[in-house]
């Protein structure tokens, strides 16, 4: 558990400075205008998402509220791998080395 929730520290800090790269630098609009003009651009937003829905499909799973559970998934759909790093270290956290309580929530 100790090095998830290193792996997941390191996750939330480095999508925090380079979301505040990329909002400080770039142009969101326009640039994302480029991605979506190229076929591998689109190739990697699908994938993307795909792992996000995936990845909320986990959290509805996990989750005892489903209005948890949605609230978690909007800040997944919008925010990205920031907020699955902190879902995870937070899951990591409250379960206190269960992996079983960690993989299946309030089931386990």
């Amino acid at each position: 558990m100790k090095l998830g929730k290193i792996i997941a520290g390191l996750g939330l800090i480095a999508m925090v400075v380079v979301l505040i790269y990329g909002f400080t630098s770039g142009d969101f609009s326009r640039e994302g205008a480029v991605l979506t003009g190229m076929p591998w651009g689109i190739v990697t937003l699908v994938d993307v998402y795909t792992g996000f829905i995936l990845f909320c499909c986990w959290i509805f799973f996990r989750e005892k509220s489903l209005l948890v559970a949605a609230l978690w998934s909007v800040a997944v759909l919008v925010l990205g791998n920031l907020i699955t790093c902190l879902y995870v270290l937070l899951a990591l956290v409250s379960t206190r080395g269960d992996w079983k309580r960690f993989w299946m929530g309030h089931r386990a």
